[in-house]
This record gives C-alpha cells, structure tokens and sequence, in this order.
C-alpha cells in the first residue's frame, strides 16, 4: 500500500510532493538569539531522491496538538540530506537538517563598509541585498545611535549582524508558520508575547494519572552568584578632556554581590549618554543568569520568546510567576504504520527548556567575537573628483582599502581617519597631509577594524620617490608638490647630500621664502656666498649694522643708488678712495660739511661745477693751493671777499684779465709794480693816460693840473707848450 500522511500526528510539506517523503521523528533546537536546528527522519518509496529537489528548498513540518484542534508548524530550508538504507519493504530512509533562512548569512563573507547607519539599519540593508524580506524590526524600541563606521571584516554575514545586536542587547527569535517563518527583532521584554499554552500546571507524581493536559515534568529553578556591577570608559579624541566613565550596579540582592565589578576598555562609545544605556544594557546581560529555571515539559507550543504563567505547581511558592522561555530541545516521533493512515498510539513528543522570570530583559550574550585586524594595511588616499588634497579640521583624511569592493575611491569611499604625525601640540607640532593617490599604512587601534588610523606612507610605482634611486641613495630631503594644477617643476623641497666629498643642503621655494628670527640669527660660511636677487631687494635694520670686509669689497651699481643717513655718516679709509662719477655728481649738506685731507687732494671735473654755498665758505690749505681750470673760471660772490695772503700772490693769466668793480677799487701797497710789455693805458671817463714800449706817454683830459708840493721838474729833448 503507499504511504500516505493522513491522519499522521507528524507531518511533512515540501517540494517532493504530498506523499513522497513522511515525517517519522524530528529533534531540534531553538533559542533566542540563536540559529534554530531540526534533524528529521523520513521514509520514502523513492529511493534516489535528487539532492537538487531538496537540498536548500522550503520545507514546513508540523505536530498536532494534543486534543486541541490546530498544529504546531516548523518552518525552514532544508540544509543537509542524507540518504540512508533500504528495507525489506523497499523502503529508504532519509535524514535532513532543517535551518532558517538566516543560517545561509554563515555561508557568505565580505568585507565591506557601512556609513552613518543604526544597526538595525544594517541589519536591514544586508537582508534586502541578499533578497530576505521575511524579518520584523517593529518591536525595536529603544533608541540605537547612528554608527559613523563600522566594518564587516572578513566574516560571515551572521556574524556580522550577530555581533552587532549582541554589542547593542538586540535579540532575535522566530515565528512560524505554514510556508514561511519569521526573524523577529527585540530589545525590552515588551516584545514578549503568550504562548499558546498560557497557563501551566507542575502536578504531584500521584496527580499525573488520567493527566492529558500537557504540563511540566520536571522544573530545577537555578540561581547563580554573577558580577554585581558593570563599568566601562572610553576617549573621544574630539572631546579629549571628557571623562566617559559609565558605571551600572545591578538589581540582584545576593550579599556584596556589588562589590564584583567587571570593567572594560573601550566601551566603543563616543560620549556618556550612548554609554550609560550600553552599560545597562552589560548588566542586564550578566545578570539574566543569575535566576533561570530549567524544566521539561508536553507543552508543543512552547518557542524561545514566548510567556506562560505557572498555574499550579508542587512547591506553592512557584505558583503564579510568569516565565520566557530562553531555549527549548524539542524531541517527537510517530508511532503506528506508515501506510495504513492511522496510528492509534500516542505521539511521543517532549522537550527541555531554559526559561527566566518575565520581569527581565533579555540581552544576548556576547560571544560573537569581533575580527581583529592581524597588523597594519595599506590603503590609498581619497576624496572628491578634481581634488589634489581632502581634509578636515583635525587633519584627517578618507582613504580606499585594497579591499573594499563596493567603494568608489571618493570622498564617500571611508570615513574621516586620523593621522600620525612626527608632533602633535597644541597649535604646534609638525603638518603633512597625505595628498589623494598616495599610498598609506593604516593601523587599527585594539586591531579594531572600526578604528583605522594612518600610522605611515609608502611609494609604489605609480607614486615613485622623488630622487632617482639607487643613483640618489646618499640624498634625503623634504620634496613637496605645488596644488591645485602643479606639476614637476612646481614645488618646495629641503634636500640633504650625504655623498663624500659633494655633501650639500639645498632649499627651494616654488614662491615665497619668510624667515622669522626673534632673536639672534648667526650665520658662518666657510668660503664664498653668492647672492642673486632676481628683482628689488629690501633691507631694514631696527638699530645698528656693521659689515667687516677683510679683503676688498667691489659693489657695481646698474642704474642710481641712494643712500639716506638719519644722523652721522663717518667713512675712514686707511689708504686710498676714489670715486668715479660717469655723470653729474650732487652733494647736499643740511649743515656743516666737514673735509679733511691728511695728505694731498686732486679733484678732476671733466665739464663744469658748481658750488652754492648759502652761507659762508671757509677754504684752510696748510701749504699751496692749487686751482687749474681747463676752460673758464667764475667767481659770484653775493656780498663782500676778502682774502688773506701771508706772503706773495702770483696771479698768471693766458689771455686778458678784466675786473669790474661797481664802486670803489682801491690797491694799497707798500711797492706797486705795474708792468705792460708793449702798452698801458688808464682811462677814466674822457681822461686818460697811455703808456706805450716805446717810452711815448700821452695824457690827455680837459683840464690837467700838476701841482707839486716841492718842485715840479719838466725834463725833455725838447719840451713844448701849446
């Protein structure tokens, strides 16, 4: 006869068909916050199922209630099937594990990024992309902050989002039904809900005869000392002086039991008001087990999540508490003929479960262990199409990991990281931002792959050193890169040449070069100094300058030099000075002007000169003076001249002498000698008197009158009177 599911207390549902494969026994696991696990055993007539037909398909398998209409639905993907021996009948038997949906999460790694985004979020997003929509997050209540960055780091999928509700006290469990089950998502106890067998009794051994009402068969309730109190801290480097320590005490009454405390570092948290709830949230979860209960029970719709009370029990004082069930090991089988569609023994089924007092929130423990980094990476600098450099305040910048497939090497590709420099003061210290295209090395604090932090650079061949090496190798130096648009020829550079023999330091300004010395500057050269000034140079000294040449010292001036002295202006030479003027030469002296001369001085003009001196003159010359002109020599004097001579007064003159006196002339002496070579003539007005060489003297004038005061003698060859 063929096999057939009806009647059967246990039935199976899936893609084989009705009645191709029947449900003899199942077992299985579910939990909260766990991955629930069902082995199956099946007959079939079919002894070469495909593994294809079955192996990750849907599957719902159920149990009837006990005298209650209605069945008790599992629901899930077929993940192993295995195929057994053959009976006498024909018959093959088959085994299969039956898992949820999310279980094909373990089957997938990334490593990917995640930015400003809740965990649930998340949680969310990686379901959608991989197509899941049967999950609820309504019952998620409490406030979960926006994360800025949180990695998935070469890990499943589930242990991604298993250790994120576990860092925030998220829990899970499922609903099932005909067809399809349900991830339901909760964080208080106002997620949980009444099983369908409510209300529970724990009867005497001597009350369990005739008892058809499933009820408990055993119950041990369990306390256990656990840490009495929680604390954790953290640094927030944008708030560096506030302290985040968060301390949580618990609600059990064991004595000193808030003596024990369990502190840890980091709370990976940014400031005390995420980190006070966190800290509830660890207590919470130290003290769940503290008070459970572990029973076994004929209660087939007893599921993690779910509350019933206890209505009777043996020890009075369990009466009436209400509890959730935290696990639960489900074991069934079917009893009777597979083909005659009627059984009429009793299905055995039984299970074993964990449950705690409903007044607690259950938190899950955290034993999804967060991947650590195994050392530093590499990654290459990011940010917007166009830009050479991308930073913020703190100088950070964003970076692509060699990893990260999804990023687009932008300025949306990571988060901000910081950057280790050689000092970091306040206000001071020492700057150099990795510019977009270089390779960086990236540490991870803790190795925590949410905290990268930039711990050095690299060259690559797309981004080679600045200096030609090995040629090179004895050079090191600081060569920077002019931005935005500069290319090879635009940058500043401090280079060092350790090569024997060829030893140089050599500065570069692509612009502008400002040094600042408040204070001293000293300044040896042990040879030459050149100094080439490509436009105008300006030199401004507060107080005193002295320069000390000892050899010569040659300044060639192009155009017109100017020097302006506020005070005195001394120059002393110890030999020689001269000075050649190309053109014309002004000297102007607010005051007194001053010459002295130790030995002789010549001054040569090659065109003409002129003095104007608005008060007096004074020339002393200790011995001759000598004053030639090549052309003409004139002499204005605006009032009187007088002049001194000690002894004689030589005057020679090449060509005539004319003197002009506008009112009297007069020449006093003691012996005048007046000689002309060929005439001398004295004229005043129509009167005059002409001497000539040879002896002829001729007076004339209109009236002549020679008076002498002794005699008069007239003596001649001939004397004439008219």
């Amino acid at each position: 006869m063929a096999l057939t599911q009806a009647s059967r207390t246990l039935q199976i549902d899936t893609p084989l068909g009705a009645d191709e494969v029947l449900l003899t026994s199942f077992s299985g696991a579910e939990e909260l916050s766990r991955l629930f696990q069902f082995q199956l055993d099946l007959v079939s007539e079919n002894t070469d199922i495909a593994a294809e037909d079955i192996v990750g398909k849907n599957v719902t398998f159920s149990i009837d209630y006990d005298h209650e209409d209605g069945k008790r639905y599992f629901n899930g993907f077929v993940q192993r099937f295995a195929a057994g021996d053959e009976d006498p009948s024909g018959r093959r038997g088959y085994h299969a594990i039956v898992v949820p949906w999310l279980w094909f999460l373990t089957q997938t790694t990334d490593c990917r990024i995640f930015q400003e985004m809740t965990v649930v979020e998340i949680i969310e997003k990686i379901f959608d992309d991989l197509g899941f929509s049967d999950f609820d997050v309504s019952q998620v209540r409490q406030s979960h902050p926006k994360r800025e960055y949180c990695v998935q780091y070469r890990e499943t999928d589930f242990e991604f989002v298993s250790r994120l509700m576990e860092e925030e006290g998220i829990f899970y469990y499922f609903k099932h039904e005909q067809g399809k089950h349900n991830l339901m998502l909760a964080d208080s106890a106002s997620a949980y809900v009444d099983c369908l067998e409510s209300s529970v009794d724990y009867p005497l051994e001597e009350q369990m005869t005739g008892v058809v009402k499933a009820h408990l068969h055993s119950w041990e309730h369990v306390y256990e000392f656990r840490s009495g109190a929680w604390a954790h801290t953290d640094y927030n480097f944008k708030t560096p002086k506030q302290k985040l320590m968060t301390t949580e005490k618990t609600l059990m009454k064991f004595q000193k039991v808030k003596e024990y405390e369990q502190y840890d570092y980091p709370g990976e948290y940014p400031d005390k008001g995420i980190g006070a709830p966190l800290a509830r949230v660890r207590m919470e979860e130290l003290e769940l087990e503290h008070n459970m209960v572990a029973a076994s029970s004929s209660c087939k719709s007893f599921s993690p999540g779910e509350r019933f009370k206890v209505e009777r029990h043996r020890c009075s004082a369990e009466e009436g508490k209400s509890y959730v069930i935290m696990k639960v090991l489900h074991v069934a089988h079917e009893k009777g003929e597979y083909e005659t569609g009627v059984s009429d023994d009793t299905p055995e089924y039984e299970n074993k479960f964990v449950c705690f007092p409903d007044t607690a929130t259950f938190r899950p423990k955290r034993s999804t262990r967060k991947p650590i980094v195994q050392g530093p990476q590499t990654a290459v600098v990011v940010g917007p199409a166009g830009s050479e450099i991308y930073t913020d305040e703190f100088s950070r910048v964003k970076v692509q990991f060699f990893w990260d497939r999804e990023g687009k090497s932008d300025d949306q590709s990571g988060c901000w990281i910081r950057v280790s420099q050689a000092w970091a003061g306040q206000n001071w210290g020492f700057v150099c931002i990795p510019r977009i295209g270089q390779e960086v090395i990236v540490g991870f604090l803790e190795g925590d792959p949410d905290q990268p932090i930039i711990i050095g650079r690299v060259y690559n061949a797309e981004q080679m050193p600045p200096y030609e090496l090995p040629s090179n190798m004895t050079q090191s130096g600081i060569k920077t890169r002019s931005s935005q648009g500069g290319g090879s020829d635009n940058f500043n550079e401090l280079r060092f040449e350790d090569k024997s023999g060829s030893e140089e330091v050599y500065l570069h300004a692509e612009k502008d070069l400002n040094i600042v010395v408040e204070n001293d500057r000293a300044e040896e050269i042990g040879r030459d100094r050149q100094l080439h000034v490509g436009r105008d140079k300006s030199e401004t000294v507060d107080r005193n300058k002295t320069i000390s040449v000892l050899g010569g010292h040659t300044e060639t001036i192009s155009k017109s030099m100017t020097i302006n002295v506020g005070a005195s202006l001394t120059e002393t030479i110890a030999v020689g000075y001269v000075e050649n003027v190309g053109g014309a030469m002004a000297l102007t002296v607010g005051a007194a002007l001053a010459v002295s001369v130790g030995g002789g001085s010549a001054e040569t003009v090659g065109g003409a000169k002129a003095e104007n001196i608005a008060g007096s003159k004074t020339e002393n010359v200790g011995t001759n003076l000598a004053v030639t002109t090549g052309g003409t020599l004139s002499e204005s004097v605006g009032k009187d001249r007088t002049m001194n001579v000690i002894k004689d007064v030589n005057e020679k003159i090449g060509g005539k002498h004319v003197e002009n006196v506008e009112k009297e002339y007069m020449l006093t002496a003691k012996k005048i000698n007046v000689v002309a070579k060929d005439e001398m003539q004295l004229t005043c007005g129509s009167a005059s008197i002409t001497l000539k060489k040879n002896g002829d003297i001729m007076i004339k004038g209109k009236k002549i009158n020679v008076k002498g005061s002794s005699d008069v003698i007239i003596k001649g060859s001939q004397v004439k009177a008219n």
